[in-house]
């Protein structure tokens, strides 16, 4: 596959979560609840997987809802999460089907199990765009390099841990493709290296409260010197394992390396803190830009092709035409050139007073 990807500066992310707000249009709609006066208004319907992940709706709905305001000011935007629960998921496309949806941009709880939904769709006429995880069936995809991402997870905690230890792995859900393509990259890496893997699990829904379960299990099962890193698929996880650890006697300046994603408040703060070794930031704006950008476009009947303006070159995901988008990997020694610098967070939303000191120590002021 090749790709050629712009970064895609997010400076001035605050204005346009502000405009998503209080977009004209851009609604909260769930099965039934018949909001929307319809009107001649182009209906986008925008269907997020769960509302666990702080990025759905700090971050992807807004800004979503921001871009298709800038584009189409004719343009409505449905909005439905489905709360991990893929039968809820498919009765609201039925329902952003009926509500008169001219495209739907859906991130599935299951990606393998979503064809039926997006086969309901395009018997009416409606293209389906594949939002951040595939569905074999989409008319379009888009989403980040997501076997890179297990890499750069991967080579993070190996060279953290000096190329040896035992670890545990902490997965996301079997049902999210993505989990798998994370799974896939970060093995290729640890497989080669001479970590141990202790002990591994795939969390069903990637809660907080699973991964917790699951580390504060392995303490009965290993002694805590034991485990001496922790790969963690994404940063609810790493929050579930860093309270297992310090919960079962570990002191917080005395954690193992433990990765993460997706570039969480918490998680920068644990990094800053020495509590987590990394995350991967994905800028989620260039994501749903491109995304509210390529949905305008087929529901004004526009052509898809070469290079969106976010940068982005489309090109081809398993034979599915596709946005593919890089990941940046974020460790102490360069949050204020990335989430900082790009606006993602303010410093002082970072630095709080529990975290001033380290901030001043890792230079971000």
């Amino acid at each position: 596959m090749t790709k050629s990807v712009t970064r895609l500066s997010v400076v001035g992310l605050s204005a346009a979560l502000a405009l998503g707000a209080t977009a004209c249009g851009a609604n909260e709609a769930e099965p039934g609840s018949g909001d929307g006066d319809g009107g001649d208004a182009t209906r986008i319907a925008l269907l997020l997987p769960e509302s666990q992940t702080t990025r759905y709706e700090t971050f992807d709905k807004p800004l979503f809802e921001a871009h298709v305001a800038e584009l189409c000011a004719d343009c409505e935007v449905l909005y439905y999460n489905a709360d991990q629960d893929e039968a809820k998921q498919s009765q609201q496309v039925d329902t952003a089907i009926s509500e008169g949806a001219a495209v739907i941009v859906l991130d599935p709880v299951n990606g393998a199990g979503a064809g039926g939904m997006v086969t309901a769709a395009q018997d009416e006429g409606i293209p389906v765009i594949a939002y951040d995880r595939f569905i074999a069936e989409a008319d379009y995809y888009m989403s980040f390099d997501n076997e890179t991402v297990g890499r750069m997870q991967g080579e993070a905690l190996v060279e953290a841990m000096g190329g040896s230890g035992g670890i545990l792995m902490l997965n996301g859900a079997p049902s999210d493709p993505n989990a798998a393509q994370f799974k896939a990259g970060a093995h290729s890496v640890i497989d080669e290296s001479d970590l141990e893997i202790l002990e591994e699990f795939d969390n069903p829904d990637w809660t907080p409260e699973k991964a917790q379960q699951f580390v504060t299990d392995q303490l009965s099962n290993f002694d805590a010197s034991e485990i001496e890193g922790v790969y963690a698929a994404n940063d609810g996880q790493a929050g579930g394992v860093v309270a297992a650890l310090t919960g079962g006697g570990v002191p917080e300046d005395q954690l193992p390396p433990i990765t993460g994603q997706d570039a969480e408040l918490a998680a920068v703060q644990r990094i800053i803190a020495g509590q987590q070794a990394m995350t991967i930031y994905k800028p989620i704006p260039i994501e749903a830009e491109t995304a509210a950008e390529v949905a305008v476009k087929l529901a004004q009947g526009e052509d898809i092709s070469g290079t969106s303006d976010t940068g982005v070159e489309l090109t081809e995901y398993e034979g599915v035409p596709s946005f593919i988008f890089d990941p940046i990997a974020v460790n102490a020694d360069n949050v204020a050139d990335t989430v900082v610098a790009d606006g993602f967070y303010a410093v002082e939303d970072i630095c709080t007073e529990e975290y001033a000191d380290a901030c001043a120590a890792a230079g971000i002021s």
